[in-house]
């Protein structure tokens, strides 16, 4: 009896599913670089929704007109003045359109790296 306790014992620890921790790594890295990916998304549509509301002459004073514009003002950086065409629109449409372009670029780059380093495919 004292036999039979000690194989099933063993048994037990033998039937414990091994951890493959690269195909975790991996998983996790993936996750991580989608997060990344979609905040860059988010980050282009705000830019992208600004310049849609100025080139039609939304309501400035209107609160998802605004509450946009401070969020657009804070993404577009360095390139909110990068061009400073005489046209008003104009110069919004190009400085937030290559804001919005460069969060897309740059999420894209960090989203293959950490997949590249985490192990992803």
């Amino acid at each position: 009896m004292g036999e039979h306790a000690e194989s099933s014992e063993e048994t037990r620890v033998s039937r414990r599913a091994t951890v493959d921790w690269r195909e975790r790594r991996g998983k996790a890295a993936s996750l991580v670089a989608s997060i990344v990916r979609w905040v860059g998304l988010i980050f282009a549509a705000f830019l992208v929704i600004h310049v849609i509301f100025t080139v039609g002459s939304a309501n400035p004073d209107n609160g998802i007109v605004s509450f946009v514009k401070s969020w657009a003002d804070s993404l577009a950086l360095g390139f909110s003045d990068l061009f400073t065409p005489s046209d008003g629109k104009l110069r919004v449409l190009v400085n937030y359109g290559i804001a919005a372009i460069f969060w897309m670029v740059v999420s894209g780059i960090l989203a293959k790296i950490i997949r590249r380093v985490g192990g992803a495919s």
